[in-house]
């Protein structure tokens, strides 16, 4: 029979001593730390080059005349590629190790980019959106699969304690979204020093650097443990991880449902140049990093892990609701000045958004069994990845169909569903079942 533990995080049977296979979390002593920076460290070269990648790609076909809406569509199999990535990727890091994980992450990556370079201007549309499209797909994995594992390693090296946990967690995903915003600003360097194809290997090389840093320094069997054997059981989660999954689509898709489609082509059709709406997006990447690597300040913690940061999801789940909706009527309105309306409230937005991404991505790892932490990780993350894809799809069929107002309900609309899911978040961790002795 399953029970709740009258204890938060803290009290996980982990502390007993280590997994056979180095899986137990690592207590956050040196060895811990040695071991988060260096993870944090290969995530941060990761997330440097997809963050330039998607803009290499973005300015790339920009330039060739590709609309918005078919430069949506080059990065919807990047996208769906991630769902089958968390959840496969979580698997494979329990059974074989996240040092192993990370390290095929970053190959696929690099495989990624020498597809696309081998691009040809000689090919038809078709075919070079086919090639595009697939070759981010490919990346696609890769992003997840580093990700799983990256997150996964956190959850072993802070340890059970909730203060260490939320603040590893808060900055690991805020200087993340950071390094992805300068990514942003490094693409755009790239293509115009060097071109499409030669920014691909600079970048590909920067990876192969990484590669070898992880082979070399991540301890080979770190989060090794037995993997589910079956998938019901891959699929048989805690009603918080369930919960915190489900709320992970909605916001997630609530967020790309207007930014990915709706705000650049907004912001270009009232007059802004492409420049500026590219330098504005990676700006708004690097203060929502900051934000969120900020939110064990605006976040108070409690003794057991749970009472407090569940609330504050609730809280600012529903504080975040308003602001899509509030622009909605704004836009709807059509008040002076509308673009600068449109991005002050894109600010709030950000901010409201990181802080609520951040408590999320602390409970999945409070909620998280410490054996399976990566299968947990990420099937949270697959459900991450759904929802970045529905937001994607739907971010495109929305500003086709109604403008930037219908974007904004379609957001506010997920948003409200995102609050009433976390409104049955539980305020206690849920432990395995253990045999009752007769």
């Amino acid at each position: 029979m399953q029970h709740d533990a009258t204890q938060g995080p803290s009290a996980g049977p982990s502390q007993a001593g280590p997994h056979p296979h180095g899986g137990s979390p690592v207590v956050a002593d040196g060895r811990g730390a040695r071991n988060y920076a260096i993870v944090t460290a290969a995530y941060w070269g990761f997330t440097l080059t997809d963050g330039a990648l998607r803009m290499l790609v973005l300015l790339h076909f920009y330039r060739l005349g590709y609309s918005p809406f078919t430069l949506a569509f080059l990065f919807l199999l990047y996208e769906a590629a991630g769902i089958a990535a968390n959840l496969i990727g979580g698997w494979l890091a329990t059974r074989y190790g996240i040092a192993r994980m990370l390290a095929v992450g970053l190959a696929t990556q690099i495989t990624g980019f020498l597809l696309l370079s081998a691009l040809s201007p000689d090919w038809t549309v078709a075919m070079s959106v086919a090639w595009v499209v697939g070759a981010q797909g490919i990346c696609g994995v890769a992003k997840d699969l580093t990700k799983t594992a990256s997150k996964s390693a956190i959850k072993l090296t802070a340890g059970e304690a909730s203060g260490q946990l939320f603040k590893w967690v808060a900055f690991f995903t805020g200087s993340k979204n950071a390094m992805k915003g300068v990514g942003f600003f490094l693409g755009g360097l790239l293509l115009e020093a060097l071109g499409f194809q030669q920014a691909l290997w600079l970048m590909a090389g920067l990876l192969v650097l990484v590669f070898i840093g992880v082979v070399g320094f991540v301890p080979r069997l770190m989060g090794k443990a037995k993997a589910s054997k079956s998938a019901r059981e891959l699929f048989a989660k805690s009603r918080g991880i369930n919960g915190l999954a489900a709320a992970r689509v909605a916001l997630f898709g609530a967020r790309d449902v207007w930014f990915v489609v709706g705000v650049p082509v907004f912001l270009y059709a009232s007059g802004w140049t492409f420049t500026m709406v590219g330098a504005f997006v990676a700006l708004w990447t690097i203060g929502y990093g900051v934000v969120q690597a900020s939110a064990p300040a605006l976040v108070r913690r409690s003794a057991d892990g749970l009472s407090t940061e569940v609330p504050a999801a609730r809280l600012w789940s529903a504080l975040l609701a308003v602001v899509p909706l509030v622009l909605a009527g704004l836009v709807a309105m059509q008040v002076p000045h509308l673009e600068w309306v449109v991005v002050a409230g894109l600010g709030l937005f950000g901010f409201a958004f990181a802080v609520n991404s951040s408590v999320h991505s602390y409970l999945v790892l409070a909620y998280a069994g410490s054996e399976k932490a990566a299968e947990d990780v990420g099937f949270y993350y697959a459900a991450n990845a759904l929802g970045r894809f529905l937001g994607t799809l739907m971010s495109g069929l929305l500003y086709q169909w109604g403008g930037l107002m219908a974007a904004l309900l379609g957001s506010g609309l997920l948003l409200l569903i995102c609050w009433l899911v976390t409104l049955n978040l539980p305020l206690r961790r849920e432990l395995p079942s253990t045999p009752v002795a007769s």
